[in-house]
């Protein structure tokens, strides 16, 4: 295990912040932080479901690359960003594959980022096009747009209670009150080009991560940053949080995922084995299960030991979206070759 830890802002203070923002106590040994459960009685046999994970289907209907992919809250829609200037959104069945509609020009540019707020009513999605904009998920009406950025809006994250959501851009973080629909504070401004960012299960931490390879914690509800540290010798390319947000999942340009414990501020392991850029990462819900895609396809990874459990080869060209479905089973994905995969957890 290697021993880089955070730079803390207010070193003696911020691990004791941190825990009191995850709601856990702080461990004592780190050999003992893992992963994401602390139940493992049945861990084996669930596993074991993703040694063999089948292709069901493969979707076609976007012109360009598969930018962002995202699942409704209820599982049953899976919804898809399209790049290359193509700036469509597509909705799927996620059971049947069946193309439900699609949002023509949601973007004048790439879809970059996709979120459904928890509630399931508010689709928003981020464009090269520096615009966020809310569809209305039943109807698939346009409800509104933002337009305070002035760069590239790379990610998108909502609050698990419906009341915030956050954009990262090229030119900072700002936060908007998604129930009333307007802007709400600006936590960083240029210089700080914001690639990815995720917010905890608590609602009260939101990370984010640079083109320097640098991840930054804030605190959500206040906009202070609570500490920094160097992750990785790349642009951070995605982050997710263990289900119990005890743990952040970064992935990178420089081809490796590291976990990283909040309490502690310790990195507790490094995941190698893509031979290129690590693209998206995702968290299965049962907590155990890690998705990485890259070039060299899709890997699926035992959080618990580090362990390469499988690598799936079913697109043609590099792979740059990965989401699982709320219920826990399918896996989506979507790539350079245009195509969306859907694969049935067995």
């Amino acid at each position: 295990m290697q021993s880089r830890s955070y730079k803390w802002l207010h070193k003696a203070f911020l691990p004791i912040a941190i825990a009191s923002l995850v709601g856990v106590n702080l461990f004592t040994d780190a050999q003992n932080v893992h992963s994401a459960t602390s139940d493992r009685k049945n861990s084996g046999s669930r596993i074991n479901q993703f040694t063999n994970l089948k292709l069901v289907r493969t979707l076609r209907g976007h012109s360009g690359t598969i930018k962002s992919l995202t699942f409704s809250p209820n599982s049953k829609v899976l919804i898809s960003g399209g790049a290359d200037n193509e700036g469509a959104i597509g909705l799927w069945n996620a059971r049947t594959g069946k193309h439900m509609g699609s949002i023509k020009k949601a973007h004048q540019t790439a879809v970059q980022s996709l979120v459904v707020s928890p509630d399931g009513q508010t689709l928003a999605s981020s464009g090269s096009d520096h615009t966020i904009n809310l569809w209305n998920m039943r109807n698939r009406r346009f409800n509104r747009s933002f337009v305070a950025h002035r760069s590239h809006v790379l990610s998108l994250a909502v609050s698990p209670d419906n009341n915030l959501l956050v954009s990262g851009g090229l030119d900072g973080i700002r936060v908007w009150d998604l129930s009333q629909q307007r802007p709400l504070k600006t936590i960083v401004r240029y210089g700080n080009a914001i690639y990815t960012m995720a917010v905890a299960p608590n609602g009260k931490i939101l990370a984010s991560g640079d083109q320097q390879g640098i991840i930054k914690l804030w605190n959500l509800p206040s906009g202070q940053l609570i500490g920094e540290f160097t992750a990785h010798d790349h642009t951070v390319s995605s982050i997710t949080f263990t289900a119990n947000g005890e743990n952040l999942i970064t992935a990178s340009r420089d081809r490796t995922i590291k976990i990283w414990n909040l309490q502690g501020g310790k990195l507790v392991r490094t995941l190698k084995g893509h031979q290129s850029w690590v693209n998206k990462i995702a968290v299965h819900p049962n907590g155990i299960i890690l998705a990485s895609a890259g070039r060299d396809g899709i890997k699926l990874w035992n959080l618990s030991t580090g362990k390469l459990l499988d690598t799936l080869t079913g697109h043609s060209d590099w792979v740059s979206a990965i989401a699982f479905s709320p219920d826990g089973k399918t896996l989506a994905s979507g790539g350079f070759d245009r195509k969306i995969k859907i694969w049935r957890i067995q």
